[in-house]
C-alpha cells in the first residue's frame, strides 16, 4: 500500500531513481493505493548516469502507475504474491510513458491497460 508521504522507487529509465508520493487518486475514500493505481508524484533524486540526459528533474511533479507494492496481493484462483519494494512507471499528463524500458516484471493484470502498452516495453510477467 502506498500512502502520502510514501517514498517510492522509479522502475524505468526516465531518469529518476526515488520518487515520493503526494496524492492518491483512488475513486473510493481511502488513501492508499493498490498495485495498478494512478499516484501524484515529486521526482526526489536522479540517477547518477542520467542527470546529463534526464528526460525529468529533481522536484518535477508527474503521474505515476504502481507497478509493484510490499502488500500481499491476491490472484482469483488463490495464488499470493508478495514483492520486496514499492516501485511505479512515470507518465505524462497525456497518460503516455516517459520512458522507454520498465526494470523488472510486471503483474498481468496490468496487460490489460492499452492505453499505457506496459506488456511490450517489459521485461517479462509475473
Amino acid at each position: 500500500m502506498v500512502q502520502h508521504q510514501t517514498i517510492i522507487k522509479s522502475a524505468d529509465n526516465s531518469g529518476a531513481k526515488r520518487l515520493k508520493c503526494i496524492k492518491v487518486f483512488r475513486k473510493m475514500k481511502r488513501d492508499t493505493s493498490l498495485l495498478g493505481d494512478t499516484v501524484l508524484v515529486s521526482v526526489k533524486e536522479l540517477r547518477n548516469k542520467f542527470k546529463i540526459t534526464s528526460k525529468v528533474l529533481k522536484g518535477d511533479v508527474f503521474k505515476a502507475i504502481l507497478i509493484r507494492t510490499k502488500k500481499k496481493n491476491f490472484k482469483k484462483d488463490g495464488f499470493i504474491f508478495n514483492l520486496f519494494n514499492n516501485s511505479a512507471v512515470l507518465v505524462s499528463s497525456q497518460n503516455k510513458l516517459i520512458g522507454t524500458r520498465i526494470f523488472g516484471p510486471v503483474p498481468k493484470n496490468l496487460r490489460k491497460n492499452k492505453v499505457l502498452k506496459l506488456a511490450s516495453i517489459s521485461t517479462g510477467f509475473f
